[in-house]
Formats: structure tokens, C-alpha cells, sequence
């Protein structure tokens, strides 16, 4: 719960937890220096030069400082918001979940007059004989080791810890260019603090590496380090602050937790530079602690960017009345932006902490960044003024491309009389607008649309449902398939047109998937779709772009599943039903009575739809194929066809030794 994994993204966690004490100290304006050494035998040691772990004893507890803050959860400086007032670790916990899950650690503690130490095995305080997490372990409270005498002034904290084999996983190692970008990523967020790493253990004989980053420059020498292109402003500094109030639980004289209204104070800086280039490159940061997927405070720089802009310009001219407003995606463009806040016990959505959630982040955020962006935007200064309007210009220029790319891919569609310019209303549609990705599923029945619904994955799978049984196309004109909805809807949403005038370039999906029961009807209205496509949409099938999906017939419930087992096991013809409930009993395996048979795709929920017959990882699909075009024309002719005499001979020559596998086509 705490790191997220027990792989190498755990691991560098955990490290980063013990890192990140270090950081705190110096955002707290006590430490310089914080060094990280890789041991060959897989431990990591961490120092830093800061006031150093407490080791008088706690007087609730009875044990010293270093105890409490390794072995309880909640006891860290930061936790109650006594010593720091913003933090980059796990609120308490950060070094205490890292000794549980570490065979051996070893804290040394630099405070005057000598150094002192413990050991922990799996976090039980006590005393090693030798070396290593293998030695042999006798558990003792307190500070176990002394060392050399400290000189006064002097203070700091020494980690030393071997991460548990028993919980990481074999191919779990600490991830060393993982480990310098974020060393030097932090070393920009906190100016002036040096981090060294120093690697030796010699992986694959090559040399180890001994590198300090240290930057004064802070944010602003960081987007100097991310931005690529040729500048179209100066690096930009937003910085403000604002206070909001937030209510936490704290405990009361009688030991009772009760909630309190708490005034928080949130800083805001960024440093944020535009380029000539497309990219858009946007760093944000809590504190110390990254925050890959944004959250609140990055919801409020963009919201207040796209407000302050479109304001700016409607003012200079920039925009004339009946020009659209800009978007955000044309004022990212070409930009290179840090986003940092600092505030005391922030809110993260998850404990790695990717994501904050402090609401009143986006609000202080968006407040700042308008004032300051307004600021510059309308400066009168000589220098700062050509720069806005630069910038103002490369925006427009980009609303005007983005425009211009939407109309011309309107021009491109084609406009017939099965393609109206809007798609039917019934269509969900899908965010992909990659071809070659996205999938629509032709659903038969109102109630497993609505399940489709749920168990599809809206990124690049659209649905559009059907009532019924279309109209058979192989035995009607073009003017009763054109005034048929269902095949008409069915055209218009594929987009590349149908007969001699279809171009499956202008196809709107890379794959066409039929879904409907797995019963005779499904099998009909499957057979009635493939008509359609064959006849009227040929070059689809042809090219492989036609799928049926295969869902499941039964469910056989398994009443006590075994580790690594499945709960549900689906069948999909009866003979499949048979052998499977037979292999069961004969491995004593016992299942639910009665076995469920599906009389369609809406009795299903929407894992059970997506686990078996939607999600691309674990579905079967069969796809449509032609060998022989003209064969092909005369089976369809013979089976769909107007004329009923030679289906009955056939049906009556053949029907004798077909199964029904043969014919769930």
C-alpha cells in the first residue's frame, strides 16, 4: 500500500523515502549535502547533514528518538506539523515502512558530543555481530553503537539499509539512471543543495560512477535544462502565495480525535519559458515530491493560462470579435513550464503520491498564476512588451492551425446520400482518432448496449447499436437499403462510403466487430451484417477488417477455487460444456448448480463482457475472410438471395450432416 510495488519501482521508493528525509532537512534550511552510496552487496546508504534523528528517549514511549521514528507509523518530525511546515516523505511513515521491509538497517546518528547507532532486523531493534543481514541478530532496545566523537556545530544522519529478498522480487535493483534524473530534477527544486551519488558496485565490469548535482539557479536553471527550442520569451517567474483554511482531525487533551478548522499557507512558483517548437513539456512538483500526473495545482496553472490569455488578447486585439477563443492545447504549444507548490500535509491521491488533491490547491494556483500572466502579458515595459506579443502571435498562429486542420479534415469527408455531415446519435464514439487502433462494435439489443457501455474501453472502442435483424441487402434494391436506418446508420458510421464510391482509406475505424448472442438469432443477424459488408462494403472484408466477436454460451461457477484458479470458467457451444464439466468431475473440482446459460449479451455484467468477449488481451475475434471472390458472391446469391428454390435444395441436400458449430458462422 504504502510503495506501490515489490519490483524496482518499490524499491526506488523506499530509497527515495529515505532520500527525501534528507531533502526535507535542507528545504527546511538545516542541511547542504545529502549523499547516496550503492553498496556491491545490494544495500544503499544514505547521508545527510542535517540536525539529525533525536536520541534522548521519548517520555510517552520510553524509547529513543531513533526508535520511535523507525518502528511507529505517524511519529516522524512531520507528522503533526511541528518541525516542517513543507515535506517531500510519507508523513511519518516514510522510514518506518522502509525498516519493515528491509532485512537489515543500520541508523547512525551524528549530534554532539559522539555518534551513536541501532540496527533493526525487519524492523525489531537489536544488535548484529558482523556484517551484513545474514549475521547472526540478538534483539536489544536502544542505542546499541558508539562511535567517534562529533565536533560541535556538526550534525547529521546516516542510513544504511538491505531491502527484504522475502518481499522484493529477484530482479529488483536500484534503477541508477532512475535515480540521477530525479536526484537532479530535486537538485533544481531545491536551490543550493548538493546531492552525490556514488555507485559501487561495478554492474556488468563497468566502472562506478561519482557525480554531485547542485544547482543555485534553482526552477529557472531547470526549464533552461528541459527547453530545446529557439526562445520566444524569457524564462517567466510566477510566484505568489495563498492561505486556506481545511479541516483535519487532531487529538485532543482527553487523547480523542476531533476536527479542527486549520488555516494552511500554500507558495506558488514557477518558472515557465515559451519556444518556437511544438512540444509541450510541463514538470510539476509538491514540495520536493514529483507529481507525474499532475492534479490540482496543474489543473489551476492551465485554467488560469487559458482565462488570463484569451482576456489578454480580446484586450490588445490580439483576437477580433468573431475569432474563436484560443484553447489550452494552443497555448501549450512550444511551452516548457515548472510547476512547484509547497504547503504543509498535502492531499495525494494514493500513497506513491502521483497525483495531488488538495482542492484549494487549483484555486491559490489559479489566483497567482492570473495576476502574475496578466502582469506580463499587458507590460508596458519596452522589453517585456515585444516578448507578449510575440508570444501572443505564435498563440494565434496556433488556434489558426488548429482551425484550419479541423476544417480541412471536415472537407475531406465524403458527403453522399448515405452520409449525412452528422454522425446518428445512438453512436458512442471513441477518443482515438488513430485508424488503425480503433474498433466499433455492431451490438444487437438495447440492453447490451448498455452494458457494452461499461465494459468497453471508450479510448479506442466505439459502440453503435442495432434493433433486431437488419434488412437482408442481398435480396432488396439500393433504394430500399438507403431508406433502411439500420444500414444507413451502419454506412455512415464506418465513413468511407459504400458500392463503387467506397475508399477504405476514409475508413473511420480499423476494425469492424460484429456482437450479438451466441444463439441461432446471433448467428442470423451476424450472417445479415456480413451481407451488408460483403455486398455493399467488399474491400472491408477483403482487407481483414471484419471481425465476429465470440462470446461465451455458460458460465460454470467453481464453488472453492484454488489459489491461482479461476472463479468462472466459460464454455461456448453445449459439446465444449460437456467436456469441460466432465474434465471437473473428474478432478474432483466441484461447481455451482445450475450452471448458467446465457440467453444473451445483457445478462452479463460488464467484467463478465469485457473479461470474455471486449478486452483485446483476453477475447477470441473471428475474422471474415475471402479466398475466392467469386465463389464468395454465388454462396451469399444462393443463401441470401431472392430466389427460394435452390436455398431449399441445398438446405435439403445439406442439412442432414451439419452441426450446429458448422452453421454459427
Amino acid at each position: 500500500m504504502y510503495i506501490g510495488s515489490t519490483d524496482t519501482r518499490g524499491l526506488m521508493h523506499c530509497l527515495w523515502e529515505i532520500i527525501d528525509n534528507g531533502v526535507d532537512e535542507a528545504l527546511g534550511g538545516f542541511a547542504r549535502n545529502v549523499e547516496i552510496v550503492l553498496h556491491p552487496d545490494g544495500s544503499v546508504e544514505v547521508h545527510d547533514d542535517g540536525r539529525g534523528i533525536p536520541t534522548d528517549k521519548e517520555p510517552k514511549t520510553g524509547l529513543t528518538g531513533v526508535e520511535v521514528v523507525a518502528t511507529k507509523l505517524h511519529a516522524g518530525g512531520k507528522f503533526g506539523g511541528g518541525s516542517y511546515v513543507a515535506t517531500g516523505g510519507l508523513h511519518g511513515v516514510g522510514l518506518s515502512v522502509v525498516n519493515a521491509l528491509s532485512s537489515r538497517m543500520d541508523i547512525d546518528v551524528e549530534r554532539s558530543p559522539a555518534e551513536q547507532g541501532i540496527s533493526f532486523q525487519r524492523g525489531v531493534p537489536g544488535v548484529f555481530d558482523t556484517d551484513g543481514p545474514d549475521a547472526a541478530f540478538t534483539p536489544q532496545n536502544g542505542l546499541s553503537r558508539k562511535g567517534k566523537r562529533v565536533a560541535k556545530g556538526r550534525s547529521g544522519t546516516r542510513v544504511r539499509f538491505w531491502p527484504d529478498r522475502q518481499i522484493f522480487t529477484k530482479d529488483a535493483r536500484v534503477d541508477l539512471d532512475g535515480l540521477i534524473g530525479r536526484a537532479r530534477q530535486t537538485s533544481y527544486i531545491v536551490p543550493g543543495l548538493g546531492l552525490r551519488i556514488r555507485d559501487q558496485r561495478n554492474v556488468d565490469g563497468a566502472e562506478g560512477i561519482d557525480d554531485t548535482y547542485r544547482h543555485e539557479g534553482g526552477i529557472t536553471e531547470f526549464v533552461e535544462f528541459l527547453s530545446a527550442g529557439e526562445p520566444v520569451t524569457d524564462i517567466l517567474r510566477l510566484q505568489g502565495a495563498g492561505t486556506f483554511t481545511e479541516t483535519v482531525p487532531l487529538l485532543d487533551d482527553k487523547g480523542h480525535m476531533t476536527p479542527q478548522e486549520v488555516e494552511r499557507e500554500l507558495h506558488v512558483d514557477i518558472a515557465v519559458r515559451w519556444d518556437t517548437g511544438y512540444e509541450t513539456t510541463v514538470k510539476s512538483f509538491v514540495n520536493v515530491i514529483a507529481t507525474p500526473k499532475g492534479g490540482t495545482h496543474v489543473s489551476g496553472f492551465e485554467g488560469a493560462l487559458t482565462k488570463t490569455f484569451n482576456e489578454a488578447m480580446r484586450a490588445s486585439k490580439a483576437l477580433k470579435v468573431n475569432d474563436d477563443d484560443v484553447t489550452k492545447d494552443d497555448i501549450l504549444e512550444g511551452m516548457t513550464a515548472v510547476v512547484t507548490v509547497r504547503l504543509a500535509e498535502p492531499q495525494f491521491e494514493g500513497q506513491t503520491k502521483e497525483i495531488l488533491g488538495t482542492p484549494a490547491a487549483r484555486t491559490v494556483v489559479r489566483k497567482v498564476v492570473a495576476a502574475e500572466l496578466k502582469e506580463f502579458l499587458t507590460s508596458t515595459k519596452r522589453a517585456e512588451k515585444a516578448q507578449a506579443k510575440l508570444l501572443m502571435e505564435k498563440v494565434v498562429a496556433a488556434s489558426k492551425t488548429r482551425l484550419a486542420a479541423r476544417q480541412h479534415k471536415e472537407t475531406q469527408r465524403r458527403k453522399n446520400a448515405l452520409e449525412p455531415s452528422t454522425l446518428p446519435a445512438k453512436l458512442a464514439d471513441c477518443r482515438s482518432t488513430d485508424n488503425d487502433r480503433s474498433e466499433l462494435f455492431i451490438v444487437e439489443g438495447d440492453s447490451a448496449l448498455g452494458t457494452a457501455k461499461l465494459a468497453r474501453n471508450a479510448e479506442f472502442q466505439a459502440l453503435l447499436p442495432i434493433r433486431g435483424k437488419i434488412l437482408n441487402v442481398q435480396k432488396a434494391s439500393v433504394g430500399d437499403m438507403l431508406k433502411n436506418a439500420e444500414c444507413a446508420s451502419i454506412i455512415q458510421v464506418v465513413g468511407a462510403g459504400s458500392g463503387r464510391t467506397f475508399d477504405l482509406d476514409a475508413r473511420r475505424y480499423g476494425r469492424i466487430i460484429f456482437m450479438a448472442d451466441a444463439d441461432s438469432d446471433g448467428a442470423h443477424i451476424r450472417t445479415l451484417l456480413a451481407t451488408l459488408f460483403f455486398k455493399y462494403m467488399p474491400d472491408l472484408v477483403k482487407a481483414g477488417r471484419v471481425y465476429s466477436a465470440v462470446p461465451p454460451l455458460h458460465r460454470i461457477e467453481i464453488s472453492n477455487p484454488k489459489k491461482g484458479q479461476d472463479k468462472y470458467v466459460y464454455t461456448y457451444s453445449d459439446d465444449e460444456l460437456q467436456r469441460k464439466l466432465a474434465e471437473l468431475k473428474k478432478k474432483n473440482v466441484r461447481w455451482k448448480d445450475p450452471v448458467q446459460r446465457y440467453k444473451g449479451l445483457g445478462e452479463m455484467d460488464a467484467d463478465q463482457l469485457a473479461e470474455t468477449t471486449m478486452d483485446p488481451r483476453r477475447r477470441t475475434l473471428r475474422r471474415l475472410t475471402v479466398d475466392e471472390l467469386e465463389m464468395a458472391s454465388e454462396i451469399f446469391e444462393l443463401l441470401m438471395g431472392a430466389e427460394v428454390a435452390p436455398r431449399k435444395e441445398f438446405i435439403v441436400a445439406n442439412g442432414g450432416h451439419l452441426t450446429y458449430e458448422d452453421i454459427d458462422a
